[in-house]
């Protein structure tokens, strides 16, 4: 196949063998072609993720990076796996849609000899194996936001019983779960006395979404002066603030704690009052950066697939994001 060195070796005598290399070294500009297969293409994360490995594509030369949204249909990423295999592409990194498919398309790229790299959400083989990952660590994600929440928590003076946490996640995605979990255990460790009952909301990790269902919510619960929020990504949390501001819960009644930065940063860079009071920023384009450059040294240089890349991830507020994030997309 184009993406590895192909060997032949022969006998010569007493159990020697010699190994030689059939179609030449990889040259440092070798062409290489990776395809990217996006969830939700349409997110500004994913937009930066895209952005961010056209960027290394142009940074390591006669390299290009064929970018495919499927949104969130499983179908329409098994198709863009068959096309992209029949365009015989040199690697391939998957946003998968829906974990599920992770054996189908893990025997695809084998069967195929192209290199396949998860992205963002984790994929395993048919035996259960996780193939190499490139994104962020969804414990440690969720830990800092779970911490930065409870802090706020704690320095606000709510009671447990006037409160009422809502945590808004795709359930079933290992990487939203991951997340809800660690936020629980960062904000059992930053606060003392009792815990807030907890609302699991689920969402498609859209705005929309968790906007709507985060109203059903506080229909249910008239009686909660206080809120705290998070989600598995921006879109979730921001969703359900907005839910709760459009419910009259005015903004110092909310301790909103959003995951990615990209969307929370809005109403800090217009200077408005908000539930939103901090986020773990992530960066889309270090994660589509880290994918590409990591598949074409695999292709050029032979070097093995890492099992797991962890992009770095920082708490930014309403008086520091300028400083970590430069802008607000």
């Amino acid at each position: 196949m184009p993406s590895y060195r192909s060997f032949y070796r022969f006998a010569l005598g007493a159990g020697v063998c010699l190994t030689l290399a059939v179609g030449g070294a990889h040259a440092a500009d070798k062409p290489v072609t990776i395809a990217y297969i996006q969830k939700q293409g349409d997110q500004q994360y994913f937009v930066d993720e895209a952005a961010g490995a056209k960027e290394e594509a142009k940074k390591l030369g006669n390299v290009k990076v064929n970018i495919v949204d499927v949104g969130t249909d499983s179908n329409a990423a098994i198709s863009a796996m068959n096309v992209m295999i029949g365009q015989k592409v040199d690697g391939i990194a998957m946003v998968a849609p829906d974990q599920q498919i992770g054996p189908q398309v893990v025997d695809m790229a084998k069967q195929a000899g192209i290199p396949l790299l998860a992205s963002d959400d984790a994929l395993k083989s048919g035996d259960g194996q996780e193939i190499p990952f490139v994104g962020f660590d969804g414990n440690d994600m969720g830990h800092k936001v779970g911490l930065a929440a409870g802090k706020l928590y704690a320095k606000a003076g709510w009671k447990a019983d006037e409160t009422l946490i809502a945590a808004a996640y795709k359930p079933g995605l290992s990487a939203c779960q991951n997340r809800e979990e660690g936020a629980l255990a960062g904000f059992k460790e930053a606060i003392s006395g009792d815990m807030p009952k907890v609302v699991d909301i689920g969402t498609d990790n859209s705005t929309v979404d968790a906007q709507n269902r985060t109203g059903a919510v506080v229909t249910a619960h008239p009686n909660i002066k206080h809120w705290v929020v998070w989600g598995c990504n921006d879109e979730s949390e921001t969703g359900a603030v907005t839910a709760l501001s459009n419910a009259g819960i005015p903004a110092d009644g909310i301790i909103g704690v959003g995951l990615g930065g990209y969307l929370v940063c809005k109403d800090w860079n217009a200077g408005q009052k908000t539930g939103n009071k901090a986020a773990l920023y992530i960066s889309g384009r270090d994660v589509g950066s880290a994918a590409v450059r990591t598949l074409v040294n695999a292709v050029r240089d032979d070097k093995p697939l890492p099992k797991k890349t962890v992009a770095k991830t920082t708490i930014v507020t309403p008086e520091n994001w300028k400083s970590v994030m430069g802008s607000c997309s």
